[in-house]
């Protein structure tokens, strides 16, 4: 069983360094790459101003945040959902820079690289020149977008979880051959986020014929074990 975290922030702009800060965190915890449902999400009073241009892009003012909780009181536990995770975000280097400041403020150390998984640099290796946003992404893998007004950080890991899925081939790993006495049955499980997995049974014509395709192979190995 592998267990990652998959996580989002939302900033009051694009550069820790010149005192930009977090104001949203949220993370969904993975196993097999698959959501269990456990998730962690967190508004945060940034202890600045609001840029209109930010608040443009996720929607938050300040007015929003000023009785949220500090980064300082939410950090224990942030890591604590982390755990030992593996850490999976899109353009992972910005929320991890982020974060990483966070931390810095408050005598923490950061977070380790090696525990980065950009979703980005994934789908720039599998669709090179292509736009490579989440909403493009989402779109080329028919992921349903409707909610995504604006930025927000919990509703984009639910985006990503279906994205990171489809970019590592996840959909494919509920394809199990069984054995039956007579014949062998091939059960498909599709996951649709969060419905229970649906079993595909074919027809008995369709099992025939498909012990009749076998019968003309020499030692098939399906039909070892």
């Amino acid at each position: 069983m592998t267990r990652a975290v998959l996580f989002d922030t939302e900033t009051t702009g694009l550069e820790p360094h010149l005192g930009h800060r977090v104001i949203e965190v949220a993370a969904v915890e993975l196993i097999n790459d698959l959501p269990t449902g456990k998730h962690f999400h967190k508004l945060v009073d940034p202890e600045r101003d609001v840029p209109d241009d930010a608040t443009r892009i996720h929607g938050f003012t300040l007015a929003d945040l000023v009785d949220k909780p500090r980064f300082a009181e939410i950090a224990d536990d942030l890591l604590r959902f982390f755990g030992d995770a593996q850490l999976i975000a899109h353009n992972a280097a910005f929320d991890f820079s982020f974060l990483d400041y966070e931390f810095g403020l408050i005598g923490l150390p950061p977070l380790s690289a090696h525990r980065m998984i950009d979703t980005l640099a994934l789908a720039k290796v599998r669709f090179p020149g292509m736009p490579n946003s989440l909403d493009a992404l989402c779109r080329r893998f028919a992921i349903d977008l409707s909610a995504r007004t604006t930025h927000n950080a919990l509703l984009d890991c639910k985006l990503l979880a279906d994205v990171y899925l489809e970019l590592t081939g996840g959909r494919q790993r509920g394809l199990s051959l069984t054995t039956a006495k007579s014949a062998i049955e091939l059960v498909v499980y599709t996951y649709e986020g969060d419905r229970l997995p649906r079993p595909i049974i074919p027809t008995a014509d369709e099992l025939s014929a498909h012990a009749a395709f076998l019968s003309r192979l020499k030692e098939p190995v399906w039909l070892n074990g």
